[in-house]
């Protein structure tokens, strides 16, 4: 019969384990980094959409008037 058993300790002869950690513990640093850059474009949305909004506001003025 084959021996389908995990080793013992901690070998991890594909070395999958240590690479899974690795990510883990880099990826708060990356959603930071990932969440600073993204508020630059989130301002730009936020204000085209204000000016949308005024230039929408101004045409229906004028038209209703």
């Amino acid at each position: 019969m084959a021996n389908n058993q995990a080793p013992q300790g901690n070998h991890d002869p594909a070395g999958s384990t240590q690479m899974f950690r690795a990510f883990v513990d880099e990826a708060p640093q990356g959603r930071q980094a990932a969440a600073s850059t993204n508020s630059g474009p989130r301002i730009g949305v936020i204000l085209g959409v204000v000016v949308a909004v005024a230039i929408v506001a101004a045409v229906a003025w004028l038209a209703l008037s």
